[in-house]
């Protein structure tokens, strides 16, 4: 398939509500949706990347100039056998896995469509099991103002039929906040995101929740680390899990080397596409650490690749892939849905994506249009 020509969209799209987290807070969303033509068909990918270098270094600016200075170039006008070529051809450029995992994943849409397979199934096709048909999915809940509101929060998506509940904690606002969330809610599925805000020296602040049965700590201590990670396991019993700190499979290889993590947290834009975040799992797999795909508040467009690689076997623990109303009023693609008996959604089963991208409403949200032709 020859790549042909590729849009490139940068969207903002306003939040139901606002989500704070350590970073700060968030009312509205920036991306990158890009558009990856051949052979009559579209390959859509999404670059997560926001308006901040909160999560990460990267940004909706520096995601432009990546993709449209180096990484569209290329590509264009290359012949696309499979997906997995994508990752050679970037690797030029170091760095920036967010700008390169939204052409990772136009090229496993669209090479998916081509064979007549969603992308699930083409995600599984080393696994005799085959994919999931429908994913298990949690609520990742940003700070609310007060400890009472948040068990609001709380029991409002449950009543929506969420399993599992994620906070999002930074410091002073965590033990007292997790004892009782435990105590209002005993029987529920409860894990903590710190997103790097704490250090090595804080350990007591998790060793004082040891007894509240969560689920899991996620990425407690900085971003870059794994070493002070593995120093802090032993210390604490409930299950710690790694987020920023991963950034490539060899990074989660070296994570389970020193035993800095019980689980891992793969976000597939964090990793650089679909094609490096199937090695992460397979790492995993092999080796019997849980994961879970993370989420970034994406669009239908980022949410059915979401869906597609949680649906994995080796994916055991509930994701972060709400619904799209968790986030959206109005979305640029088809709306997912939870299913409230069992705190799932479904996984599409169409060609590629298995969604449909409405240009209406891409076109109303759209900040900045380029196209790219091969010539």
């Amino acid at each position: 398939m020859k790549i042909e020509r590729l849009d490139l969209y940068h969207i903002s799209q306003p939040l139901v509500s606002p989500f704070v987290t350590s970073f700060g807070r968030q009312e509205e969303r920036h991306c990158l949706i890009l558009a990856l033509h051949s052979e009559g068909l579209t390959g859509w990918g999404e670059c997560v990347a926001n308006s901040a270098p909160g999560y990460s270094y990267e940004t909706v600016g520096t995601a432009w100039h990546i993709l449209s200075d180096f990484l569209i170039p290329a590509v264009l006008g290359r012949e696309l056998q499979e997906p997995e070529e994508i990752a050679g051809w970037l690797k030029f450029v170091r760095g920036h896995p967010l700008a390169k995992a939204a052409l990772d994943q136009a090229a496993w849409d669209i090479t998916a469509q081509r064979d007549g397979l969603s992308l699930a199934r083409k995600l599984a096709q080393p696994y005799p099991e085959g994919p999931r048909r429908r994913v298990k999915v949690g609520v990742s809940i940003g700070i609310q103002p007060t400890i009472d509101q948040t068990l609001a929060v709380i029991h409002h998506h449950l009543d929506e039929g969420y399993g599992r509940i994620k906070l999002k904690i930074r410091p002073g606002h965590d033990v007292d906040l997790a004892r009782a969330a435990r105590a209002a809610f005993p029987d529920t599925l409860i894990m903590l995101d710190a997103n790097s805000a704490y250090r090595l020296e804080d350990a007591i602040i998790f060793q004082a929740m040891d007894g509240l049965d969560l689920l899991m700590i996620e990425q407690p201590l900085d971003y870059e680390d794994i070493y002070d990670h593995s120093r802090l396991r032993p210390l604490i019993h409930t299950p710690l899990c790694l987020d920023e700190s991963i950034h490539s499979a060899d990074h989660a290889r070296y994570a389970l080397a020193i035993g800095a993590c019980d689980i891992i947290n793969i976000k597939p834009g964090r990793v650089g596409g679909w094609t490096e975040a199937r090695k992460v799992h397979d790492l995993c797999r092999s080796q019997g650490i849980p994961v879970w795909c993370g989420g970034m508040l994406e669009t239908g467009v980022g949410r059915a690749a979401q869906l597609a690689l949680a649906s994995l076997p080796g994916f055991t623990l509930p994701g972060d892939i709400s619904a799209t109303a968790r986030y959206y009023a109005e979305d640029i693609a088809t709306h997912f849905s939870l299913n409230p008996e069992d705190s799932t959604i479904s996984v599409p089963t169409a060609p590629g994506l298995g969604v449909e991208v409405n240009m209406a409403r891409l076109a109303r949200v759209t900040l900045q249009k380029e196209t790219y032709v091969y010539r």
